[in-house]
């Protein structure tokens, strides 16, 4: 992606290191990372997180025992990564990856193909993927669904303003979504667009899961999350429709999987 004065003024408010460790963030990060171990290799496998913000995922992973390696196009998020036990972490752009054919055992894009909005540079960073990744192995990328900014704003009652109204519904017709919060611009899919985007990258058969379904507009959602056994309930829940395909686009979020 192309790191804009924007993008990173954005991103050095630091706001990436809290989304998904605090409040309704907490269900995408729960669901993303259980999804993820379903399909995981067995550790000890190197894993390329690419575009992995300060390392949320990069932490629980090398937990786990995997080889990770962090790339991020903001200075702040590698510095904050490079921290964590057991955690490699480097500048570098989902596009162009700085790594050998074949020579990583899964490759996680859980932030990059939302900040890419040009769909060349979408199947560019898949395909990168596709080539780094050794036979049999694991690429997992992130998508925003394309109704997310209209079921978010009416949660929080910004929808109420006129200008949020109308990039909300301009992200809807398009796909590009121009927050006048942010100041950036991200690409939120429709769910059925993702297998192409695969399939143009060399990936004929993908996997999809919405993450949060429709729990994540509900009110009382951190009360669930905040009680681990509600919680559990919660993330079990959601695991029993996560794949049906007239409930993804329902989800702020989606998760793809694929193998080379």
């Amino acid at each position: 992606m192309t790191v804009t004065r924007e993008l990173l003024a954005y991103y050095e408010q630091d706001r990436e290191h809290v989304r998904l460790r605090e409040g309704r963030g907490r269900l995408e990060f729960w669901r993303t990372q259980d999804v993820l171990r379903r399909a995981l290799p067995p550790t000890p496998a190197r894993v390329l997180d690419v575009g992995g913000g300060t390392g949320v995922h990069a932490e629980w992973l090398s937990a786990d025992g995997y080889d990770v390696e962090l790339l991020d196009p903001v200075p702040l998020h590698v510095e904050r990564a490079a921290e964590l036990a057991g955690v490699t972490a480097r500048l570098g752009d989902a596009r162009q990856l700085p790594a050998p054919d074949a020579s990583v055992d899964v490759v996680l894009l859980l932030g990059p193909l939302y900040h890419l909005a040009e769909r060349a540079d979408r199947v560019r960073a898949l395909t990168e993927a596709r080539r780094v990744v050794r036979p049999g192995g694991l690429v997992a990328a992130a998508t925003i669904n394309r109704h997310a900014a209209v079921l978010d704003t009416v949660r929080t009652g910004h929808y109420l303003d006129e200008r949020e109204r109308r990039a909300a519904h301009a992200s809807v017709a398009d796909g590009i979504m121009l927050s006048p919060g942010h100041g950036f611009t991200a690409y939120f899919h429709d769910p059925d667009e993702v297998p192409g985007e695969f399939a143009d990258a060399g990936f004929p058969e993908v996997e999809r899961y919405g993450l949060e379904g429709a729990f994540w507009l509900y009110g009382d959602v951190d009360d669930w999350l905040d009680d681990p056994e509600r919680r559990a309930l919660l993330l079990d829940a959601q695991r029993s429709m996560e794949s049906v395909p007239s409930l993804l686009g329902v989800s702020g979020h989606m998760i793809t999987l694929a193998r080379r």
